[in-house]
């Protein structure tokens, strides 16, 4: 391999990952909603958390560290609803990324 595919391949590998690492930068913050007065993350964990709770009512903490006092089927609901969403879009953008590779 001469000098000149090796730094060709070089930057075809920096220029991918740093295409990805923009995709996650982008795709994590829109993972990031409001409902019911406090502003929400919705990670796997939240899900898992919401889905754990017996009660129609719970007090948590927002990203912000304030209690809310939040309904918790609607607050289950809209986070699985912005969850699926995002990853849905980062997906079909990585899988273009992963092609063009």
């Amino acid at each position: 391999m001469d000098t000149n595919s090796f730094l060709k391949e070089a930057k075809a590998k920096f220029n991918h990952n740093a295409a990805k690492d923009y995709l996650k930068d982008k795709y994590q913050s829109k993972l990031i909603f409001a409902d019911q007065g406090g502003l929400w993350k919705a990670t796997p964990e939240f899900l898992s958390f919401l889905g754990s709770v017996t009660t129609d009512e719970i007090v948590i903490l927002d990203l912000h560290e304030n209690p809310i006092k939040v309904e918790t089927e609607l607050l289950s609901i809209k986070a699985h609803q912005t969850y699926n969403d995002v990853m849905t879009e980062w997906h079909e953008e990585w899988s273009k990324l992963r092609k063009q590779r």
